[in-house]
């Protein structure tokens, strides 16, 4: 539990003080950024590859070598993605195994109720919104589809770039069925992380706490009430707003 502060001396009351409480860790911010400049860079260089017939596609990709030097980069940020994608699983396991995975992010039968708590606030059945813990129920959906989301395109990413050794035991259906699964999961994707997170993480409100690990008295205690009143043993204040990370 995080002690409160002590009571500010008279020269100490002119001067603002904003406490901050522990949201993430070194490690969930170092994946966050390295699956950061891994799907930015599929992205821009996978676009190119899916649209070929474009004027701007044909620009980028006027000669072979252009075409050969964003393949390469395009697999090498794959390697990256998917060097990410096993420490994150393998981590998960030994932790499982250690009896220290924290549960914050598994979903519960909290986070139905909690869906429908905010589906009746925003019919203006509710005038106020659920208290949240750590992660909301919107959250862990931004979690979950992005995690299933990674695994589709990193199964169908090596089926694309190895096909005569996936089809040995394969069959060659899966080829086009991959081409397919792979450009439409990365286009879904792309347009989830824009529209939804983005706007709810970072256009909403500015939030930096996925970068320094902090998240201020005021956010913890508006969004993530329950997990304020853990941390503090202070009663939080009911919510004021929507999802935030």
């Amino acid at each position: 539990m995080i002690t409160p502060p002590p009571p500010a001396t008279p020269e100490q009351k002119s001067v603002s003080t904003i406490r901050a409480l522990p949201r993430f860790t070194l490690s969930q911010r170092w994946e966050h950024t390295v699956l950061l400049i891994s799907v930015v860079t599929l992205l821009l260089t996978g676009l190119p590859q899916k649209y070929r017939a474009t004027a701007w596609s044909q620009q980028i990709l006027s000669t072979p070598e252009r075409v050969f030097t964003i393949r390469n980069i395009h697999h090498m940020a794959a390697i990256l993605l998917t060097f990410l994608v096993l420490y994150h699983l393998f981590r998960a396991i030994y932790l499982l195994s250690r009896r220290r995975l924290p549960g914050d992010m598994l979903p519960s039968l909290q986070d139905v109720w909690d869906a429908f708590q905010m589906g009746r606030y925003l019919l203006f059945l509710s005038e106020r919104k659920p208290k949240f813990a750590k992660y909301n129920f919107e959250q862990k959906f931004t979690y979950w589809f992005l995690f299933f989301s990674i695994g589709i395109m990193v199964a169908t990413g090596f089926i694309l770039w190895l096909p005569i050794t996936a089809t040995r035991v394969l069959p060659g259906g899966a080829i086009p069925a991959a081409k397919m699964a792979h450009s439409t999961e990365a286009i879904v994707t792309g347009i989830f992380i824009v529209i939804w997170h983005f706007y709810h993480v970072h256009f909403e409100r500015l939030n930096l706490s996925i970068f320094t690990g902090w998240l201020n008295d005021s956010d913890t205690r508006t969004y993530h009430p329950l997990e304020y009143e853990r941390l503090t043993g202070e009663a939080a204040e009911p919510p004021q707003t929507g999802e935030n990370l």
